[in-house]
């Protein structure tokens, strides 16, 4: 029993110092006891040494990562930051410049080839369509009632008489009134002149809505008024007092066709009874009054009116068509 005793004392106390590998410190007691006690060889672990690396290396090592990382943003298929991202530059191509190019040549060449009157009355349908868009914003409608629309009883009198000439409401009421101006701009330039027509077209609008006025105040039939009619009956009376055996034919009937006189005098007779029996669908007031203007101009206002302003106009003219090329020279009809 003592020789197994101690045989079997020192096999165990072997397989505990190969397990423990000596952290481990056997102390033996008395009456064959053994205490286990697990310690560090030393108090003190020796310092790991700090490897300092230059401040190049550590850039170039936070770089190798960022290439790294942005390796395994590609192959994650995210996408980079917006900073990093370059930016797209689409190739140039000048054959999707091919379009623009035929539609500024075949501009230039409308525009060219639209008689003098055309030219000079596109301005005023160009005026009269932005007026008619405006009457579709909402915010403006206020604004719209007040200053484009002619009405006696309201606050503001004055700049409708003009603007009112340029308002459309309707998309009918405006075409068939730019369709009446654009089919005589030409024969009323060749007569009057540009400026002349210009002038007359202003004017008749003013004038018209004034008839309209008085019209509107002695019957106290009251209310707003807008379009060109007015001033569209000035240029329709003037190329007809002017020239009244020139053949006219309505778009919708081109088979009956009549002399300028005869419809010049239909129409002062349908407004004359429109006016007197209070039809209210048109401003037959305005409209009267219009041809009316018209038919006294190219009878008499020429002469009195314009006459008198030859000489300043003549300047005006002068000054308008002197340029490069031109030698100062050159007309827009007679003054």
């Amino acid at each position: 029993m003592g020789s197994f005793g101690s045989f079997t004392n020192m096999a165990w106390r072997g397989c505990i110092l190969r397990w423990f590998r000596s952290d481990i410190s056997i102390t033996a007691s008395t009456g064959n006891r053994f205490s286990i006690n697990t310690q560090q060889r030393c108090g003190f672990r020796k310092a790991v040494k700090e490897t300092k690396t230059k401040k190049g290396s550590v850039e170039e090592t936070g770089s190798s990562h960022a290439e790294q990382s942005e390796g395994l943003i590609h192959k994650k298929g995210a996408s980079l930051p917006a900073e990093t991202q370059l930016a797209y530059t689409p190739p140039r191509n000048f054959g999707q410049l091919v379009k623009p190019l035929v539609f500024t040549v075949g501009i230039n060449q409308w525009w060219n080839s639209l008689s003098e009157g055309h030219r000079t009355v596109s301005g005023i349908i160009a005026a009269n369509v932005v007026v008619f868009c405006c009457w579709r914003v909402p915010s403006l409608q206020r604004s719209m009632m007040k200053y484009f629309t002619s009405n006696p009883a309201s606050k503001t009198l004055c700049l409708p008489m003009l603007l009112s000439t340029f308002s459309h409401y309707s998309f009918f009421h405006m075409a068939a009134n730019m369709y009446v101006l654009w089919s005589f701009s030409s024969s009323i330039v060749s007569i009057l002149g540009r400026e002349q027509f210009l002038a007359v077209y202003l004017s008749a609008g003013v004038i018209s809505t004034m008839f309209s006025y008085v019209c509107k105040t002695a019957s106290g039939r009251l209310g707003p008024s807008l379009g060109a009619s007015g001033a569209i009956m000035t240029v329709l009376a003037a190329v007809c007092t002017k020239m009244p055996e020139a053949k006219l034919a309505i778009i919708f009937l081109p088979m009956y066709a009549f002399s300028a006189g005869t419809a010049l005098k239909a129409i002062l007779a349908m407004d004359t009874a429109g006016l007197f029996l209070g039809w209210r669908y048109f401003d037959h007031a305005a409209h009267l009054g219009g041809a009316l203007f018209g038919m006294w101009y190219i009878m008499y206002g020429h002469e009195l009116i314009w006459k008198n302003r030859e000489p300043l106009v003549k300047v005006w003219h002068d000054l308008r068509t002197k340029g490069p090329g031109r030698g100062g020279s050159g007309g827009s009809g007679p003054l």
